[in-house]
């Protein structure tokens, strides 16, 4: 349901339950938003001015009824590197760049291709970025000084291990105070918001007990400003376009998986269904607006957008809500936000990359040693130790390589005996000890496409003096053919014209008989060769064959073929059938 009819039915009732999801919801975003801001390189206001932007206009625009957008921690490694190779401005440029392009993939309806990305590939990259989180946190909890945060992960953990004799005692207590209450919260009291108690609780303690003795956002980065910040247009030329358009894709493809991955999980949740090419331009829209405000790259958030649905919220008036409750304590507690320590917030997002990091699904596809397995690998390591961008490439490339493999495993050719018991024949060409020199019979099966045009030229015979100058095809298992199968019948077909010879073909299915009409091989084999059944095109066959040259077949009913057969199997003008068995004396007596 899209639109207004989200609405229906909608009454006080219904606004009181969006009232209190929303206000729920708008909490638990606070820390959240400046913690993922934080973690990508930007200021922790930014992450809240996305919050309010495009929480709000993806709950109005999206395709979701209960979907809750805001800056996520899939999105830190992507932009932490765009961040540090581009600068603030040109994140904010690539940002209003990916809402561009997820408006144009929800205005050509390519919502549901996103959803045929290989698993594989997003349960690889989602423990890959949940790796990156945690590990990134280390510093915060650890309380390092004189850190430098740079874009390869091996380096970050080197500046970890250099740094390790400056562990600040203070902040290990105050990230341990934080980390115990959020994961109490969970286990005992899971509609708490267990981050933002957490969080107070590590502020209140640190703030009587560690004064000055642990580092906070007001030390690191200066006060929080208690207002949204002015309208800003960013400076976009065609060079920075032509600079920004590889991150920007990246980040509106994994903006789309992302959100219509928990709309997918919101609709399962709630029983609704989504539509997922308003959901990308919604979010398309909100990415677009967002950094007119300063506001960073935002998509759907399945543990916000879960936590909506449990607290009960009947439309998405719940969404626009949470951004509205998120700038009303910005105007009146962003001062207070100044005292939150760093080494409160680092245990906040270790348990988020412990939650996203999918680690049931990977065992579970890694134990089953396959090629997904390779794929998930793969993956994996290209987003820790290169980069989300190369991984997903690769790991693509990859899953489309293995698909490939399997489809041609799944093609086959074979060449058939007819049956002699089968009532569908006049005749039969041959049997169990016999081979006929001038009929060929192949079943083929399975998509007939370029990744088995291997098999079908591997298994097609050598035509040559020897060889038969008839060959039937039984396509009725083809289901699909592209432009390399059609060549490949398109070249047996020329072989066969230069040996007199001709291609039969029985029970074609739709699509390949449409592709050989477009392309004209239709025209080309000749429309009196296409047959609905196997049968048709048997009995067809025997009107072109050469009689002199069957030697051992049996031949057609109350036929003389006392010059075609060898002497123990030829019948007599009497009619009586010798030297065959009698299942097969019997359909040729009975003239079947």
């Amino acid at each position: 349901m899209t639109g207004w009819g989200r609405f229906k039915g909608y009454n006080i009732a219904s606004l009181r339950k969006d009232i209190i999801s929303g206000t729920i919801v708008g909490v638990i975003a606070i820390p959240l938003g400046m913690a993922f801001a934080i973690a990508s390189g930007v200021k922790p206001e930014y992450g809240i001015y996305t919050t309010i932007v495009a929480g709000i206009l993806i709950s109005l625009f999206g395709g979701s009824r209960f979907q809750i957008g805001g800056p996520t921690g899939a999105f830190i490694p992507i932009l932490f590197a765009i961040a540090m190779q581009y600068g603030y401005e040109n994140l904010l440029i690539a940002g209003m760049m990916a809402g561009v392009i997820l408006v144009l993939m929800g205005a050509l309806r390519l919502g549901v291709l996103i959803r045929f990305i290989p698993k594989p590939v997003t349960i690889g990259f989602t423990a890959g970025i949940a790796v990156i989180i945690f590990t990134g946190q280390i510093a915060n909890f650890l309380g390092l000084r004189d850190m430098q945060r740079h874009e390869s992960f091996v380096d970050n953990m080197k500046e970890i291990g250099a740094h390790l004799s400056t562990v600040n005692l203070y902040s290990i207590l105050t990230a341990a105070v934080c980390l115990g209450v959020v994961v109490l919260g969970m286990r005992f009291a899971p509609k708490v918001p267990g981050s933002l108690i957490g969080l107070l609780c590590a502020t209140v303690i640190a703030a009587l007990f560690f004064s000055g003795k642990v580092t906070t956002i007001g030390s690191a980065y200066g006060d929080i400003p208690n207002t949204l910040p002015s309208f800003h247009f960013p400076v976009i030329t065609w060079d920075k376009i032509k600079l920004l358009i590889r991150p920007a894709f990246i980040i509106a493809m994994l903006g789309a998986i992302e959100s219509l991955l928990s709309a997918v999980v919101a609709d399962g949740m709630s029983g609704t269904r989504h539509d997922s090419n308003r959901e990308l331009i919604g979010q398309g829209v909100a990415n677009i607006a967002a950094p007119l405000f300063g506001g960073i790259p935002a998509t759907g958030a399945i543990a916000r957008t879960a936590t909506n649905i449990r607290s009960g919220a009947a439309s998405p008036l719940s969404g626009v809500i949470h951004g509205v409750v998120v700038f009303l304590i910005l105007l009146l507690f962003a001062p207070y936000a100044s005292s939150i320590p760093l080494a409160a917030m680092a245990p906040i997002l270790m348990v988020v990359a412990w939650n996203m990091s999918e680690r049931k699904e990977f065992l579970h596809l890694l134990k089953l040693k396959t090629g997904d397995s390779l794929v998930l690998v793969i993956t994996f390591l290209l987003t820790v130790f290169a980069d989300l961008t190369v991984a997903v490439e690769v790991g693509l490339v990859l899953a489309v390589v293995l698909f490939v493999k399997r489809m041609g495993e799944v093609h086959s050719v074979a060449k058939v005996l007819p049956d002699p018991a089968s009532v569908k024949v006049a005749a039969h060409m041959v049997t169990e000890s016999h081979d006929c020199p001038q009929i060929g019979i192949y079943n083929v099966e399975g998509p007939l496409f370029f990744g088995a045009a291997y098999r079908f030229d591997h298994t097609m015979p050598e035509l040559g003096p020897d060889q038969p100058k008839l060959i039937l095809l039984r396509m009725g298992k083809v289901p699909l053919m592209d432009t390399t199968g059609e060549a490949n019948l398109a070249a047996l077909v020329k072989e066969l014209d230069g040996i007199g010879g001709k291609l039969l073909i029985s029970g074609i299915q739709s699509q390949p008989l449409e592709l050989l009409k477009r392309t004209g091989l239709y025209d080309r084999i000749g429309a009196a060769q296409f047959y609905d059944h196997t049968g048709e095109a048997i009995n067809d066959a025997l009107g072109n064959v050469n009689p002199h040259r069957c030697r051992g077949c049996a031949h057609m009913a109350f036929r003389e073929c006392s010059a075609l057969c060898s002497p123990e199997e030829s019948v007599s003008r009497s009619g009586t059938f010798k030297g065959h068995t009698p299942a097969v004396a019997r359909k040729l007596s009975e003239g079947v």
